[in-house]
């Protein structure tokens, strides 16, 4: 029996491709980040708005500056279903009056559940313990060369009912 080259070259290529895609490539490019926390007995409500990228599969975002207050960094693998847990950690920025000199540069960190396709994504904070757990949502919006936010793919049709 004879195998043609064309199966061969497919039998050794296909997992290589697969591979590529598995290590995110489609997911990688700039991201604008969208992040807002409600408010809690102690902080106030607020949404930070930074840019992030994603390279190899490796998501990384950074909100203000290193170990200062309101400082964020966020990095963690994206699976290549879109799925990712990201891990996040920073400084806080300030509390409710009060309270600002109690927290004002206190260390956190905290999980995100994400969910990503080609052109954005959402996710929500876990929300722990202690009186930093509270509800955060994030949403990643990726950008095209020019810097605008890439358009969505558009929906699949779907036929009409026979009822």
């Amino acid at each position: 029996m004879r195998v043609s080259r064309g199966v061969c070259l497919m039998a050794v290529c296909a997992p290589l491709v697969l591979w590529a895609e598995a290590a995110g490539g489609r997911f990688d490019g700039n991201w604008t980040t969208n992040m807002s926390c409600e408010a809690s007995t102690h902080m106030p409500a607020y949404t930070w708005t930074f840019q992030s990228v994603i390279k190899d599969g490796n998501y990384h975002g950074q909100h203000g500056e290193e170990s200062g207050p309101g400082y964020l960094v966020v990095d963690g693998p994206i699976n290549a279903d879109g799925s990712a847990k990201l891990h996040a950690k920073g400084t806080v920025q300030a509390g409710k009056a009060g309270l600002v000199t109690q927290l004002k540069g206190n260390k956190y960190d905290y999980n995100i559940e994400a969910k990503f396709t080609d052109t954005s994504g959402t996710g929500s904070r876990d929300e722990g313990a202690g009186i930093l757990g509270r509800p955060c949502t994030f949403e990643f919006t990726k950008q095209t060369e020019s810097g605008a936010p890439a358009a969505a793919a558009p929906a699949a049709a779907t036929p009409p009912s026979s009822q």
